[in-house]
């Protein structure tokens, strides 16, 4: 008898379980965006961290060099934004030592740089258009020369913290975010250099 009631409960459960198998297999196979994520991230200085930073944007990014170079860079000035945030409102921390207070106020001031700087980066690789030769030249050097810029304002922000006479929560909280956004831009500058080498 409770076999007679149990085959209809299993019937009905199978196509539950193929359609539950077949959503899961589809995610486990890689797309061909996807691929081209990881084979571009692979020549990154932080590959493991620039395939997880861009490959939620798959489907925007498909297999475009240019798109790549435009979502990393944008990535990295989203972090930026968001660390030069959280560093302002550090600033306005109570019971901060003298050269905490210095440290955090000349980071507040790089990340502040950052900023603009990826800001114009996002908006000179948005604006090539058809550009060739060296029109299309031009702008990329301005890109790198921005991105660059950028890298060097984020380590300098890290650089200020340095000394045992800054360790503590507040270092560890900025240095960890700063971190980050210089990874990801330094991701960013090597996926630009490469759609850069393929025009």
């Amino acid at each position: 008898m409770a076999r007679s009631t149990l085959l209809p409960s299993l019937l009905l459960l199978l196509p539950i379980l193929y359609i539950a198998g077949t959503a899961e297999s589809s995610v486990a196979t890689p797309s061909a965006a996807t691929n081209f994520i990881k084979a571009s991230c692979s020549t990154t200085r932080y590959p493991a961290l620039c395939v997880q930073s861009l490959s939620v944007y798959a489907s925007a990014i498909q297999q475009s060099p240019r798109q790549l170079a435009q979502t990393a860079l944008s990535v990295s000035l989203a972090r930026a934004q968001t660390t030069k945030t959280f560093v302002s409102k550090v600033t306005k921390f109570k019971g901060l030592k003298k050269r905490e207070i210095e440290a955090v106020k000349d980071c507040l001031e790089e990340m502040g740089d950052t900023v603009d700087r990826l800001s114009k980066s996002v908006k000179e690789l948005n604006n090539i258009g058809k550009s060739k030769g060296q029109d299309f030249l031009w702008h990329m050097s301005n890109v790198e020369t921005w991105v660059s810029a950028a890298l060097t304002d984020e380590n300098t922000c890290v650089d200020g913290f340095a000394g045992r006479a800054l360790d503590g929560k507040v270092k560890a909280a900025i240095r960890a975010r700063v971190v980050n956004v210089a990874q990801v831009t330094s991701n960013a500058l090597a996926l630009v250099n490469k759609f850069a080498e393929k025009h």
